[in-house]
């Protein structure tokens, strides 16, 4: 019964613009204002967007508990769910740029009977019992980077930062009328590198990918991301896109196992500043 739910991802897009002007006998540029300079300078976007995540994977989600292997599609999970949201948002000034991308999910999962990991519960031997287990995750990826490549059609960011963790599980157990709760939680930090390409296939179309890794034993093993979408502006302000994201990660630490692969499609829709 102990198995762990998660549905472990996020879009993100950007345009660019020009402006000129001209005179009747001679060609004139005036300088632009300082306003438009600087909102031409300055970019922001905030993407909700919905990840039909499966996982799969290795997971002791108590301290010294067995490890277990769990194998779901997105339609299992999704029948456990109480809630969840993700979001990305990304941010640019001149060439320097920022990310930041975040997921919670909260699952339960019921049994009328099944393999309970050693718990302080004292129940006698041979009794049928009901668990439930009431599982949360909080994923949090924050980065900072350059922007090394800048033309109209092509764009690519060099990215860096951390990617954080943290793991609640609480389970409730009933059995001859009586029932009893106890929880455990576990949080990890992890270095990670990456990059971001935006390509721009027209004024409305474009494609993006984005990856990172890291870990490096610093809190997991190891850490990787990768996303792929494809883009379509609907106004100024407002675009959708879908694609593809996988998030991979093998934490082995005091005791707790995680060690997951989410990977799904995803559809968001980003509003730009």
């Amino acid at each position: 019964m102990n198995r762990l739910n998660t549905y472990a991802v996020a879009v993100v897009m950007s345009l660019c613009g020009a402006q000129a002007a001209s005179a009747a006998d001679a060609v004139v540029v005036p300088p632009e204002a300082p306003s438009v300079v600087e909102s031409q300078r300055w970019a922001l976007q905030v993407t909700p967007y919905v990840w039909a995540a499966g996982l799969k994977g290795d997971i002791s989600p108590f301290q010294r508990a067995p490890t277990i292997g769990i194998e779901k599609s997105f339609s299992d999970v999704l029948s456990d769910l109480n809630f969840s949201g993700f979001v990305n948002v990304w941010g640019r000034y001149d060439r320097f740029v920022v990310s930041g991308d975040m997921m919670y999910v909260d699952t339960t999962e019921s049994h009328a009977y099944g393999n309970l990991p050693p718990l302080p519960i004292a129940i006698p031997s041979g009794t049928v019992v009901k668990g439930d287990v009431d599982s949360k995750q909080f994923m949090a990826t924050l980065q900072a980077g350059y922007r090394v490549v800048d033309t109209p059609k092509f764009t690519l960011d060099a990215l860096g930062g951390i990617r954080f963790w943290h793991i609640s599980n609480d389970v409730t157990v009933s059995a001859l009328g009586l029932s009893r709760s106890y929880g455990e939680s576990f949080n990890w930090v992890d270095p990670v590198v990456g990059t971001r390409a935006l390509l721009r296939l027209t004024d409305k179309l474009s494609l993006q990918a984005q990856a990172d890794i890291g870990g490096f034993g610093a809190g997991s093993e190891l850490t990787w991301s990768v996303l792929g979408t494809v883009n379509y502006v609907l106004t100024d302000h407002l675009s959708v896109s879908a694609g593809y994201k996988a998030l991979h990660v093998d934490y082995d630490r005091d005791g707790y196992v995680f060690d997951s692969r989410l990977n799904g499609p995803v559809l968001g829709v980003t509003y730009r500043f």
